[in-house]
């Protein structure tokens, strides 16, 4: 039987995904996203998902000796495939911080999307690691680590736009647009009421109507238009507004790194890397990597 999950992102067309992997090749290209804001620029706020205060013990792994991840290879910056087949991203680079930090052989495996949960029930792998949403449905058939990213939404605007928040009451009268049957919508018309919401089904057609002034700004997945806005496009044109955006009643309760149902040693040992990886400073550096731009 095959389980359908839920991306921690949505509305995204295969064309805007091909955009996305060459913008995340390209920051892989660069060592310098990982250092520190030159002199003069913002900084990014990097965010922490641990309590500093409340660091969980480290568990007995004498029984593992291994790790075996699972993710897929189509949703950059987090996982994607390089062109010589191997994998790259935020989860992979994580994943494999984890098992150095827990001194375990590593293996990541990429699978179709759709298939990942059957695969980990067949015993093909130890954890998920592909950006799963953390919401009732999936704990029903997961147990999840804590929250180790939460992917807001975010409003883009022209540069060029008097624009730079964004609220009900600044947009009451614009018109908003936003990828159809998405969360984003329904977002909007939760609580923008006052605006215009137009909506398109690809993120093309979305920019493109941004730069004809259809629309005041757009409305989507933070994470992959960070990734956008880094790129040359979106560079040239378009800045964030506002937000960022993280009601969990639609945008879930963030992204975790799924095990088996009652697999606690697993899910503590994964649990303990994690805040290990954040106190340690690692955990920053492989955002900044990623997410140059900042989601937050």
């Amino acid at each position: 039987m095959t389980y359908s999950m839920t991306r921690a992102g949505l509305g995204k067309t295969a064309g805007f995904r091909a955009g996305l992997r060459r913008a995340a090749l390209l920051v892989l290209a660069g060592a310098l996203l990982c250092a520190a804001p030159a002199l003069g620029e913002p900084k990014i706020f990097s965010p922490s998902f641990w309590d500093p205060h409340a660091r969980p013990a480290k568990p007995d792994l004498t029984s593992l000796r291994s790790l075996r991840f699972l993710t897929d290879d189509d949703y950059p910056p987090f996982h994607f495939a390089l062109p010589d087949g191997s994998l790259a991203g935020f989860d992979i680079d994580l994943a494999r911080a984890i098992c150095e930090d827990l001194k375990l052989a590593c293996t990541i495996q990429a699978r179709r999307f759709d298939t990942l949960i059957d695969s980990l029930n067949a015993g093909e792998g130890d954890a998920i690691i592909a950006s799963l949403r953390i919401d009732g449905a999936a704990r029903a058939k997961l147990d999840f680590t804590a929250p180790y990213m939460k992917n807001p939404a975010r409003f883009v605007a022209l540069k060029s736009a008097p624009l730079r928040d964004a609220t009900p009451e600044t947009l009451r009268g614009k018109t908003i647009g936003v990828i159809a049957k998405t969360a984003h919508e329904a977002f909007l018309a939760a609580f923008f009421q006052g605006s215009a919401i137009k909506t398109f089904d690809t993120q093309k057609a979305l920019t493109e109507a941004l730069g004809k002034g259809e629309i005041d700004a757009f409305f989507g997945d933070g994470a992959a238009l960070s990734f956008w806005l880094n790129g040359q496009e979106g560079r040239g044109c378009c800045v964030f507004a506002g937000g960022p955006f993280l009601d969990s009643r639609f945008f879930g309760e963030g992204v975790g790194i799924a095990v088996k149902k009652d697999d606690a040693q697993l899910r503590q040992a994964l649990d303990y890397a994690l805040a290990d990886l954040a106190a340690k400073g690692v955990y920053t550096e492989l955002y900044l990597k990623y997410f140059p731009l900042g989601l937050f």
